[in-house]
């Protein structure tokens, strides 16, 4: 039986596990996907070694740039946006290797591209982590302009249009920015109180929250901006489209 699985910690919060052995059972594929909750990166190679039949496994917090150092190949993407989330495990002979890509520039953009109006123009990307960069490549792809928000802002490195702390957010800058994507773990189960520092009475129905977080299913954040008339997602759709993408580079042949 073949392997795939997650790799991060904690992984209590992740849905992962339960979309792929629900689509196994399905479909009737010969597979299964577990969890690798490891609290070291230095732990994946023994964990490779000993699962032989391990074929591919996705990438999550804290590991998914962290992660570059131990593949062995980078797709093109993945270059580009400096972190990866789909990990193909290739065994040739005695050799195994390792192969690096980035679905959630795929399922960002698929996810959110229905909801955008013309006047979203510009948007505030909430964190800094590996899945932040591959938003802000969606957001390019989709012609929104994007600024960092960080607790540290001058350690971001963006080249959006500049780079903001949380204490910079005043009312009129929500104004000048129509699209906010949380990217940081703030409302992930248990911790379902916490969302981002912001002044969120000055949100209108012309903005649009995007909350990768997808447990629990309406987060503080996106709470938060449905009482003042914003529009509002979680990243549960995202997950979902991200990890049919993942399927496929694990299955495709490869040249």
């Amino acid at each position: 039986m073949k392997e795939y699985g997650l790799f991060g910690y904690p992984l209590g919060h992740s849905f992962s596990r339960a979309f792929f052995k629900n689509m196994f059972a399905r479909e009737g594929i010969n597979a299964d996907y577990l969890n690798f909750e490891l609290p070291r990166i230095e732990q994946l190679p023994q964990l490779i070694a000993e699962h032989v039949y391990l074929r591919g496994f996705n990438v999550t917090i804290p590991y998914k740039q962290a992660i570059i150092s131990y593949l062995d190949e980078l797709s093109e993407e993945a270059q580009r946006i400096g972190a990866v989330n789909v990990v193909k495990v290739v065994r040739s002979g005695e050799r195994t290797i390792l192969k690096g890509y980035n679905s959630d520039i795929i399922g960002f953009t698929d996810s959110i591209r229905p909801l955008l109006q013309p006047h979203h123009k510009r948007a505030l990307v909430l964190g800094t982590g590996g899945a932040s960069k591959a938003i802000c490549r969606g957001l390019e792809q989709l012609g929104i302009e994007w600024s960092y928000v960080s607790r540290h802002p001058s350690l971001t490195g963006g080249d959006g249009d500049g780079s903001f702390s949380y204490s910079d957010i005043t009312p009129a800058l929500i104004g000048d920015y129509t699209v906010i994507v949380n990217c940081t773990p703030l409302g992930m189960s248990p911790n379902v109180d916490a969302a981002p520092t912001l002044p969120y009475a000055a949100l209108s129905p012309r903005h649009l929250l995007y909350d990768l977080v997808y447990n629990p299913e309406v987060t503080m954040f996106m709470r938060e901006g449905r009482r003042f008339g914003a529009t509002v997602k979680n990243g549960l759709e995202m997950l979902h489209l991200q990890a049919l993408a993942s399927w496929n580079i694990w299955n495709e042949q490869d040249s």
